[in-house]
């Protein structure tokens, strides 16, 4: 872990030279002063040399001036290194979240990942700037202070560092107790973030529901929880803190009682005691940095687990040799197929069928039998390793993820649109695509008039998730995103289930335009809107129990009739 958090300092070592230079210079200037204070003690002020004592008091005030801008200087660079490494760190979580498969987005929540993101890399750049700086510079000022305090007495000074030990001691039994607590205090901050995430997000709902209570309820769960953890996390930090602050009043003590007793037995005269005395706080300063640096260490190195947990998460990969699937024809295969989200229960099981190029091919049957799934298998959303999928005769497992899902486009019932404006929104079907292909593909979604209609038209900020559009304006949107990728195969599932009668007639006039031409598969309930298809599979429990045309399946009188019939019952 040690060498991983080291290479993020590679591309500053210039700057973390200079900070760790500027710092080193700090600590000698500290020790300045108790040492012009021992000369003024001992010489100056006995011997009544005023021109040095004005010499040296000059001499103290530039060296401040120095101290002054080495300052700024570490606070400025060094926390500025510390977000640059913050930013690369945030980068590349971010790139690797883009590599990561379904199913780690279907285990970990949105709130939680972005604590992830935030609190956490922030503790951690934290420590990137100050780690290095107190570890390094305290020890280097403790071992100066030392040698100097030796230079004063000796006897004293080893009398003094008997109390080193006890603090490593004290130190060492807190540390695991702060790691722990610190841990858990970040799930805490995690969980909160997810509730409130959740929580924001379904807002409508709660509303329409008057369900704030509820929300209320279940938020001071989760910060209830963070209290707890914080309570156990400041209680391991105010022993620590405490038991250490103890431990360096000791030093206090030892040189009261041991400098007054050296004192009475003549081993040091009396402007040595009080410069020993005086230097003594250049020891103990770097100490008390270092013991506070113990908990600024357990923040970052709880906050960088937490990060390497995401990085070491598997992202997908393509296997050794695959290829770009190219010049797609659209036949489609599905050969023994059998997938499950959890290794004791399988969704599909042995589902075969094929697919002509160009035809539509729809899936209908009750929900949870594996309609949708067959869907997410064929874009490798989830890899399958039992049974083969081929598209025009190559195994999905072979060809690159990019080439498969750039072959591939996709409208649900789910429609997920960016808080950007309307072209943005369509741009994302291809993202270099020019301002005519834009309009030409919003024509074919007939949604080209309404955004027009509006004041900005086409630069028209639709809100988040596009709450200021209606269920049919963002699904013709989402169809406008498909026509300008413009892909060989398409899949539509439940793209209209979530609309009245009247917008799903216009909207399918759109997927017609959209389908002609494409292989498509279709997840319907509403069967009236896949009488058309060239072939009806009916999906129960994970197999293909039914298959033909419209008329076909009719005449079986099966499952597919039986569901037709109750539909035009009802209608």
């Amino acid at each position: 872990m040690l060498k991983r958090f080291l290479n993020y300092y590679k591309p500053h070592k210039k700057i973390f030279a200079l900070d760790m230079g500027a710092s080193f210079l700090l600590s000698l200037i500290t020790i300045v002063y108790p040492i012009v204070t021992r000369r003024m003690l001992n010489d100056l002020i006995p011997n009544k040399n005023f021109r040095m004592i004005i010499l040296l008091g000059v001499l103290l005030l530039g060296l401040y001036l120095i101290r002054m801008w080495l300052s700024y200087f570490i606070q400025y660079q060094g926390h500025m290194m510390g977000v640059k490494m913050q930013a690369q760190m945030r980068s590349d979580m971010f790139n690797h979240l883009q590599t990561l498969p379904y199913k780690f987005y279907d285990d970990n929540e949105t709130g939680k990942i972005m604590t992830r993101m935030t609190n956490d890399l922030f503790d951690i750049s934290e420590l990137a700037h100050h780690g290095p700086e107190n570890v390094i510079v305290s020890s280097i000022s403790i071992i100066i202070s030392f040698i100097y305090l030796a230079t004063i007495n000796i006897w004293l000074t080893l009398i003094v560092f008997v109390a080193v030990p006890l603090l490593i001691l004290v130190a060492a039994k807190l540390r695991g107790k702060m790691r722990d607590a610190f841990k858990e205090s970040r799930q805490s901050i995690a969980e909160i973030n997810a509730a409130l995430e959740s929580s924001i997000s379904g807002i409508r709902v709660t509303k329409a529901f008057t369900n704030d209570e509820v929300e209320k309820a279940k938020f001071e769960i989760g910060n209830e929880k963070f209290t707890h953890a914080r309570d156990d996390a400041y209680d391991a930090m105010g022993k620590f803190h405490s038991f250490s602050t103890f431990v360096t009043d000791i030093f206090n003590v030892i040189v009261l009682i041991a400098g007054g007793l050296f004192l009475y037995a003549g081993y040091i005269n009396f402007a040595d005691y009080t410069a020993f005395i005086v230097s003594i706080n250049v020891f103990l300063s770097p100490v008390k940095v270092l013991i506070g640096f113990m908990e600024q260490y357990q923040n970052g190195v709880t906050g960088f687990e937490r990060f390497l947990e995401i990085m070491d998460t598997e992202p997908e990969r393509d296997v050794e040799g695959a290829t770009d699937l190219d010049n797609v024809q659209g036949e489609i295969t599905f050969k023994n197929v059998i997938y499950g989200y959890e290794s004791d229960r399988d969704v599909l099981k042995d589902v075969s069928f094929k697919i002509e190029k160009g035809k539509k091919f729809a899936l209908v049957g009750p929900s949870g039998g594996g309609k949708t799934t067959i869907c997410h298998l064929l874009p490798r959303f989830y890899k399958n390793e039992n049974g083969s999928i081929l598209i025009d005769g190559v195994d999905i497992n072979t060809v690159t993820v990019k080439s498969l899902r750039q072959n591939i486009g996709i409208v649900q019932q789910d429609i997920y649109l960016f808080n950007a404006s309307m072209r943005d929104n369509i741009l994302y079907g291809k993202p270099d695509a020019t301002e005519s292909e834009v309009i030409e593909a919003a024509k074919r979604a007939n949604i080209h008039d309404y955004i027009m209609s509006l004041p900005n038209g086409y630069d028209t900020e639709i809100g988040e998730r596009g709450v200021r559009l209606s269920g049919g304006q963002k699904q013709r949107l989402s169809i406008a995103r498909v026509f300008l990728k413009n892909p060989p195969i398409l899949i539509l599932d439940e793209a209209t289930s979530a609309l009245d009668n009247t917008t799903e007639i216009l909207i399918q006039q759109s997927l017609d335009e959209l389908c002609s031409g494409r292989t498509t598969i279709v997840v319907a309930h509403r069967l009236s809107t896949i009488k058309n298809a060239d072939e009806i599979a009916v999906v129960s429990d994970g197999k293909i129990i039914e298959q033909g045309t419209h008329e076909q399946l009719i005449k079986e009188n099966n499952l597919y009739s039986e569901l037709y019939n109750l539909q035009f019952r009802d209608e």
